[in-house]
């Protein structure tokens, strides 16, 4: 069946492959010595056998992408039908020369026919259905709120085309062999083409110009993106494996938690000894790790990290996303000056700083300054709009490191570490951030808490309990089982001693035997390290590891047990203090007193007809997976009615405190703690939960102004969870310290069942 267009396109077809392969060769080759360029980063490669099992989960499972089920479902097929039908591609090089052309051992085969059937089809609606979403989603429609404001349109459109055509070509190329006799494939494994078939002519010549176009779509796509480096929502389709397998976490985690030590040449820094050559932070783009670049090239502009982010949803400049393209493309932009093709000028050039539109060079400081060029080379990392910076300082601090983007990102990039490691550059090279934190800093330094407050406050609370609480001095008595660590805002702020006070209260009526280190404990130094300020939380650390070290002498494993109310407390001492060799058992109190109303060692006896929703703690549940104890202490209370939020456990959304925010003016946009509060209201309860101290103050403080402004019920109330199990265990009217009016939870006098809520109107009967 090979004829005159056969041969033709035959041989159009082969030229090109070879072109486009020559291309592909290139850019690749390209894009590994622009990533090498990065500093090491030996923590990646293994255990093996455990990366692939996550590569094989999160890659075939799509469990990453099934956050969003029905975009999932959909980029299945897209990503089933893009590797599943690779053979389709090798048969178009055949059918282009000869319409009878199959794969051999499987051409004919009903399960490969009905597996190409199905996910050939199945791209085709995926594709559509993504199409439709991009277009739903638009930014012209949604302007700001829009997933994809920021994105590279075109691009997205491109590739969306290109899947379009080959997908429709491969059913075409199916239906015409069946039309045109081509087949003995059993009818059964082609159900749809079978039927397409049947308004098709039988016409093998036709079949030939279909494959060819098929191919051509496919090269051409691969020409483009050899041509385009930083195209991610191309690379993505090969970078992404890498990128997965690579992760921070070899048992699948995100990259949440423990922020990493500050490394240099792939090593720890010693902030005793540092080397001279070390490199504190990421100043310049050369500085990220190799892991870092991979990063920036896997982002597929897909926009799920900017529709969670706070920061951007309040009006704020910083996109999660926008930064990992501008650090991307500025990378690719300066990479011929960092591998030795150019050679910049010793000094920054004079240029002009383009202005694509106000917001855009704002959040997006890539645009600034664009294409490779000697301003590109001299340009900063982080720098406002007359200093050409890539990324906005205003971009930089707005960040509050809950983590929603790093949790959400299909590709497992690192947003959090990114942002963390600019940050520590700008504080400990550059010394610049936000005034009104260096206040703060330097209270940590001189007085071992964020407010500046003399250590012999730590006791105070202690003064307020009607029974005795240990306070430890040298090792402890093996009769106490826990370490209550109090932390700073527990033992200092009014609102979080509440806190303090009910936890030991419950633990106290549960037989629990704990001490406390009073005022020898000094801050987990969390402010210091989300800040920036790796040297303070080192010194930080030390001190309290050396303290611990301390009052857990003699024990082993398994008997230094810690009780944090704070989860950033909480996040430090179990996650980071181990990278000062601080090895500790830390549990959060929500986890501890849900063990004990499970084992029965407190029994809620009192109703609390009360409705309330809860607040997860970003430090809490994205960062430690802690969602369901706080949830199964309130649902252990009688008479207690619960409702979730609609952005909750891995989806909550921030209460603004994190990230040293809670040290930090917020002169931007709305402030993220009335966006979170206004949506608790929203459900008109009557207590709104948590379980942090710092979310307590930020939610308390926007009810207040709430209330002043009449859009809230005067007896709502900001409770940890820890308060409403104590006042439940409590009878009705008697009052028991952190749980001021025993079980009446947000009641007023002539309100008994709330009707002065927000977001409620009543009628008069």
């Amino acid at each position: 069946m090979t004829g005159p267009l056969q041969i033709v396109l035959g041989t159009i077809s082969v030229l090109f492959l070879i072109v486009a392969s020559v291309m592909a060769y290139r850019a690749v080759r390209a894009m590994v010595r622009i990533i090498r360029i990065g500093q090491p980063d030996g923590t990646r490669f293994g255990p093996v056998k455990d990366r692939l099992k996550t590569l094989a989960i999160e890659s075939l499972g799509h469990t990453r992408m099934l956050k969003w089920s029905t975009i999932g479902v959909a980029h299945w097929f897209v990503f089933m039908g893009f590797y599943g039908l690779v053979l389709t591609l090798v048969e178009a090089f055949g059918e282009v020369w000869d319409p009878a052309f199959h794969v051999p051992l499987i051409g004919e085969w009903g399960v490969w026919n009905l597996f190409a059937e199905v996910i050939g089809t199945g791209t085709i609606l995926g594709i559509l259905y993504l199409i439709y979403r991009r277009q739903k989603d638009h930014p012209r429609r949604q302007g700001r709120k829009s997933r994809f404001a920021g994105t590279n349109e075109g691009r997205g459109y491109f590739v969306e085309a290109v899947i379009l055509t080959i997908g429709i070509s491969i059913l075409l190329i199916r239906a015409l062999k069946v039309s045109s006799d081509l087949t003995d494939a059993p009818a059964w494994s082609h159900p749809i083409s079978g039927a397409l078939a049947t308004v098709l002519p039988d016409n093998p010549d036709l079949l030939t110009v279909v494959a060819f176009v098929k191919i051509v779509a496919s090269l051409v796509w691969l020409v483009v993106i050899s041509r385009i480096l930083n195209m991610g929502v191309a690379w993505h389709r090969f970078s992404a494996f890498f990128n997965i397998y690579f992760k921070r976490n070899d048992d699948g985690t995100v990259a949440l938690g423990p922020l990493q030590p500050m490394t240099s040449g792939g090593k720890p820094i010693d902030f005793e000894d540092p080397g001279e050559d070390d490199i504190f932070g990421r100043g310049k783009i050369e500085d990220f790790t190799w892991k870092g670049m991979l990063d920036f090239t896997t982002c597929t502009e897909c926009g799920r990290c900017q529709s969670q982010c706070p920061a951007w949803n309040t009006g704020k400049p910083l996109s999660p996303k926008m930064v990992i393209m501008d650090l991307r493309d500025h990378l690719y932009a300066k990479a011929p000056y960092l591998l030795g093709e150019k050679t910049a000028s010793e000094t920054a050039p004079d240029y002009d700083v383009l202005k694509p539109s106000d917001e855009q060079a704002w959040a997006s400081g890539y645009a600034r300054i664009e294409g490779t060029n000697d301003a590109q080379a001299h340009r900063p990392l982080v720098g406002t709009l007359e200093e050409g910076g890539v990324i906005d300082p205003d971009v930089l601090w707005s960040c509050t490191s809950c983590g929603a983007c790093v949790e959400q990102c299909p590709v497992d990039i690192e947003h959090v570490d990114h942002i963390m490691d600019m940050r520590r550059y700008q504080v400990l090279i550059e010394s610049s951030f936000p005034s009104e934190a260096g206040v703060m800093m330097k209270n940590l330094e001189n007085r071992g808490n964020p407010w500046g407050m003399g250590g012999n406050v730590r006791e105070d609370w202690l003064k307020e309990l009607d029974f005795e609480v240990k306070v430890a001095d040298g090792p402890l008595d093996y009769d106490i089982e826990y370490l209550f660590w109090v932390g700073c805002a527990g033992a200092i702020d009014d609102r979080a001693k509440k806190t303090t006070k009910a936890v030991a209260e419950l633990l106290h009526m549960a037989g629990v035997e704990f001490a406390v280190l009073g005022n020898g404990e000094s801050c987990s130094g969390d402010p210091a390290r989300r800040m920036g300020n790796e040297f303070l939380f080192q010194m930080l650390a030390q001190q309290n590891v050396e303290t611990l070290d301390g009052v857990f002498e003699g024990r082993v494993p398994g008997m230094r047990k810690i009780v944090a109310t704070c989860p950033h407390c909480f996040n430090s001492l179990g996650k980071e203090y181990p990278q000062l060799e601080g090895h500790y058992e830390v549990v959060h109190h929500t986890q501890l007193l849900g063990q004990l109303v499970e084992e029965g060692r407190l029994t809620p006896v009192t109703p609390v007809d009360r409705k309330v929703t809860y607040h997860d703690p970003c430090f809490l549940g994205r960062h430690n997976k802690v969602y369901t104890p706080p949830r199964e202490i309130l649902d252990s209370v009688q008479g207690l009615s619960t409702q979730e939020m609609h952005r909750c456990k891995d989806r909550g959304f921030c209460c603004g405190a994190g990230g040293a925010r809670m040290w930090m003016e917020e002169k931007i946009g709305k402030r993220i703690n009335m966006e979170r509060t206004e949506e608790a209201l929203e459900l008109d309860p009557d207590v709104i939960s948590t379980a942090c101290p710092f979310c307590i103050t930020m939610l308390s403080d926007a009810l207040t102004s709430k209330k002043q402004n009449g859009e809230a019920g005067e007896h709502v109330e900001v409770l940890d969870v820890s308060q409403i199990l104590l006042r439940s265990m409590t009878p009705a009217g008697v009052a028991a310290p952190g749980a001021e009016s025993g079980a009446d939870v947000g009641t007023k006098a002539d309100d008994v069942v709330g009707l002065d809520s927000a977001n409620t109107e009543h009628g008069q009967a």
